[in-house]
């Protein structure tokens, strides 16, 4: 990763920290970077894999966590979909009330079949979201998502995307609760997703 992406990384995490903190939610401590208040979390529509239409705030009722990311992702995103893919069965049958949403940031390589055998590598419920650039820059914007396309000219895959690493946790109500990324342990992780599938919101 460009040493000018990880400094961006690390000032937008240190910024989240400094303004949201880490903290306990009432007697449950969380292990992520929390959100207090809990802010709405900014709505948007694109298409899954599946050919269905997704809104996010048709999703209440459920977690959701969501994920920015794309297929030829080389660490981050396998990682980040792995632990999620975890904490799914660390879940047990409150995994029903869950559901991982990945947004692409390579539209232009990531079509629906591509993501769909992607999502399936890591579990079958997950939904791999895509559009039209035009359709994803706002979205990315929305969230703060940090990006970078940088070009590979000795690689057969032209180019990769440096990108920020979160997994954004937002409550059945649609509030946006907690930043996580990875080195959160699986078992923090599903402790955390719990809280809020019983308690938040």
């Amino acid at each position: 990763m460009p040493r000018s992406t990880l400094i961006r990384f690390c000032a937008l995490l240190a910024l989240a920290t400094s303004m949201l903190g880490l903290h306990a939610c009432g007697q449950v401590e969380l292990h992520g970077t929390v959100l207090d208040p809990p802010t709405p979390a900014p709505d948007f529509t694109l298409v899954a894999h599946t050919g269905a239409p997704f809104r996010l705030s048709e999703q209440r009722g459920k977690v959701v966590l969501l994920f920015f990311g794309f297929t030829n992702c080389p660490d981050v995103c396998p990682t980040a979909l792995s632990d999620m893919a975890a904490v799914q069965r660390k879940l047990g049958s409150d995994a029903e009330q869950v559901q991982v949403a990945f947004v692409t940031l390579d539209p232009e390589r990531d079509t629906p079949a591509r993501l769909a055998k992607y999502m399936a590598a890591f579990n079958p419920r997950f939904l791999g979201l895509h559009g039209t650039p035009a359709e994803i820059a706002p979205i990315i914007k929305a969230y703060g998502v940090t990006m970078a396309r940088r070009e590979l000219p000795n690689s057969a895959l032209k180019y990769t995307i440096d990108h920020s690493p979160f997994i954004y946790v937002i409550d059945k109500t649609g509030s946006w609760r907690e930043l996580l990324q990875d080195g959160v342990p699986i078992a923090d992780m599903a402790n955390d997703i719990r809280y809020f599938i019983h308690n938040g919101g």
